[in-house]
């Protein structure tokens, strides 16, 4: 006979190679988004207009999901309005901000810049949020990360009237809207079963662009073309609509911290597919900034230097008492 606890065993070793797949297959699946924008922008479509379209596949499926687990829907409007908020700011804005900058940066600048998400959390919530302190090792893991952002965005005062330096501000902006906006949400957004948050959001963030797509870009008129569609279709149904079903699947199961995992390969996903797909160039400056903004990620999330970051932690001469400006 079998020892007992040799089916739970196997059964975990199982869930634990499900999970690793999805969390694979769902940075691949937020990995080829930037990918995909590039080809989208590159058919014809402007940032409102594409946007909007990869909203509404996204926001269909998520409905259909939300109607069939007969989930239960808010009551009163200050929650909407929070969502409202968070649609704004961790959907509209950012969204629209990469697809403007992949007018004029290649997707795997985009990809990597955009990898710096959780170095912005850091200071934001320690401003915003109490349960949420500077710890030595996430100071020094933002320290690292922001000197991965400046390295690709570059220290020449002679380019700054550039496009691409513009491309490259509008990526960084993205990236802190994504990092207010977990802020936000951790704040503001509780008690929710995740997917009603996903939806909401998706769905005001639909409404915001949709209104601007048809005043600013009058996206009636144009006209699809095959590289177009197939960007859209893939940004909505797949980036928006099963990557978020496949990272709610992890967040009951592995939970926050656990799926933060997926950080990590974003970036990789990003520079690989812009390379191989779009022949992108790749050269020293991109790598190392990666690995910069990598080994931030990494230090943010460890449990190396948890003692509290204070920044007047000085020892007075006479008591030899550490302060604290809290």
């Amino acid at each position: 006979m079998e020892p007992a606890g040799r089916d739970d065993n196997r059964m975990t070793a199982t869930t634990t190679r499900t999970d690793w797949l999805l969390f694979i297959l769902l940075g691949f699946l937020w990995g080829s988004s930037f990918l995909f924008i590039k080809i989208g922008v590159e058919a014809g479509l402007p940032p409102f207009t594409l946007v909007m379209l990869r909203l509404l596949i996204g926001f269909g499926l998520l409905a259909v999901v939300v109607a069939a687990a007969r989930e239960r829907l808010p009551r009163g409007a200050r929650v909407y309005g929070h969502l409202f908020v968070m649609g704004a700011i961790n959907i509209a804005l950012p969204f629209t901000l990469i697809t403007w900058a992949e007018m004029h940066v290649d997707s795997t600048l985009t990809s990597v810049l955009n990898a710096a998400v959780p170095i912005f959390v850091i200071p934001i919530g320690a401003i915003f949020l109490r349960d949420e302190p500077l710890t030595v090792g996430r100071v020094l893991g933002v320290l690292l990360g922001f000197v991965g952002v400046a390295l690709l965005v570059g220290f020449d005062p002679g380019a700054a009237a550039g496009v691409d330096l513009l491309g490259a501000l509008a990526v960084i902006a993205a990236t802190i809207s994504y990092a207010a906006g977990a802020v936000y949400a951790r704040r503001n957004v509780r008690g929710l079963r995740p997917m009603i948050p996903a939806l909401f959001q998706v769905g005001f963030g639909l409404l915001i662009t949709s209104v601007l797509a048809f005043v600013l870009e009058r996206p009636f008129e144009l006209t699809l073309e095959p590289g177009a569609f197939l960007a859209v279709v893939w940004l909505g149904l797949l980036g928006s609509g099963v990557a978020y079903l496949v990272f709610f699947g992890l967040l009951g199961r592995r939970g926050a911290g656990g799926t933060a995992v997926v950080a990590y390969l974003l970036p990789v996903f990003g520079v690989t597919l812009g390379v191989l797909v779009l022949h992108e160039p790749i050269d020293g400056r991109l790598l190392g900034g990666l690995g910069l903004i990598v080994g931030g990620i990494a230090l943010v999330n460890s449990r190396i230097g948890l003692g509290r970051f204070r920044p007047n932690r000085l020892s007075s001469p006479t008591t030899g008492v550490a302060t604290d400006a809290n």
